[in-house]
């Protein structure tokens, strides 16, 4: 690496791990014996252009939120068999970590640098009313776990500080909040 100023590291650290279990309820009650939460469920999230493997894609997902310490765990759940690393990550049975977030302010950026070291983006999309934009890429070699690089609005980094915070100050009641 010749500027390490220009790396993907250089982005921000990792604030989360993301998981695609196959058993989402055994997931929750894991992450919650482990002392991770409250989680926020969050159903049926609407990403607009969504894009796998370069392919449009209409992927129906819910996801549950939750803090251990300052790391957000994420839980991922599709309800479709619309093509999506989600899809892809079950079919091949892997387990563990499914990918990793960064938050940055400039997905552009993030784009850019993924392309400067021959990375490839396997999934992206937009959030609703532009408010930000995500890719998932594959930068080659190394264990496989895939990065995202997650561009929001202010209203989307409030809404994490609010989890986070809940977590600092939760008692262990109600450890699964928005469920259906």
């Amino acid at each position: 690496m010749s500027d390490p100023a220009a790396s993907l590291a250089a982005l921000g650290p990792i604030m989360q791990l993301s998981y695609c279990p196959r058993d989402y309820d055994a997931a929750l009650r894991y992450w919650i014996g482990m002392g991770a939460g409250p989680f926020f469920e969050l159903h049926h999230v609407q990403l607009e252009n969504v894009r796998f493997r370069g392919q449009p894609s209409d992927i129906d997902f819910s996801m549950a939120l939750g803090y251990l310490g300052d790391i957000q765990i994420e839980l991922i759940r599709q309800h479709n068999d619309a093509p999506s690393m989600y899809t892809e990550w079950l079919a091949e049975e892997r387990e563990g970590v499914q990918h990793m977030c960064v938050l940055v302010d400039d997905i552009e950026e993030a784009r850019r640098r993924v392309a400067a070291i021959g990375g490839t983006v396997l999934q992206e999309g937009e959030l609703p009313g532009g408010v930000g934009a995500v890719i998932y890429v594959d930068t080659g070699g190394g264990p496989g776990t895939v990065m995202e690089y997650l561009q929001i609005g202010q209203a989307g980094r409030d809404g994490f500080a609010m989890m986070r915070e809940a977590h600092r100050n939760w008692d262990g009641t109600d450890p699964i909040r928005g469920r259906n």
